[in-house]
């Protein structure tokens, strides 16, 4: 039996686009890089980079980069603020205009990321992910992703997860440049970019609904 087209784009394309799309990428925007690097430092301080594990596919751990957004203010007894509170006005513009996102092409042109595919989420979340929302590991985490462009922040935990999940069954080039496309529409309509009850998205503490049964 022949693999499908979309198969081997899976297996021998999508990883290769990936690598050519982020160093193109890198070299056009190197400019804004620059920029938005020297007004962090300015606004924010150092360091400029936020970094975070996070888990990629096969739930293999990495270390992802963005632009800091926040300052490390804390209380009087040393720890940090509510995110409302450090997330400064040029942190929320960074956001909303997606360019805290820039340094995680790096992370692509490394192979720890793909252009497209469920969001990179903290590994606190590992153990409470149920079998169903596991298999977002199944790929190569992204910058965008068919949540992203279906509400972003704005949906539920259980509706982004199941995005993420019909995105792993169905990976496909068509599908990625749809994904592509939209997000870049997104990125200047700028939606759902944080949650309806937080200044981003809140916490993730485990679905209360039962698993998934496959026919």
């Amino acid at each position: 039996m022949k693999p499908s087209k979309d198969g081997i784009y899976r297996r021998l394309i999508k990883r290769a686009m990936d690598f050519m799309l982020s160093l193109l990428a890198i070299l056009i925007l190197s400019p804004i890089l620059l920029i938005v690097a020297f007004l962090v430092r300015v606004k924010l301080g150092s360091p400029v980079l936020f970094k975070q594990k996070r888990p990629g596919l096969n739930e293999n751990i990495f270390m992802m980069y963005k632009f800091r957004t926040m300052t490390d203010e804390r209380d009087e007894r040393g720890e940090l603020l509510p995110d409302s509170v450090r997330l400064t006005k040029f942190g929320r513009l960074l956001r909303s205009t997606s360019l805290d996102e820039l340094p995680e092409l790096f992370n692509i042109l490394r192979g720890d990321m793909s252009i497209v595919g469920p969001r990179p989420l903290l590994v606190q979340y590992l153990p409470i992910y149920n079998e169903h929302q596991k298999r977002r590991h199944e790929v190569r985490p992204g910058l965008s992703g068919l949540a992203q462009v279906n509400g972003r922040n704005a949906i539920s935990w259980e509706n982004k997860f199941d995005l993420d999940v019909e995105y792993v069954d169905n990976v496909s080039f068509i599908g990625d440049w749809k994904i592509i496309f939209l997000t870049i529409k997104k990125v200047f309509v700028r939606e759902g970019i944080n949650s309806e009850v937080a200044a981003t998205m809140e916490p993730f503490k485990g679905s209360n609904k039962k698993e998934r049964i496959k026919l």
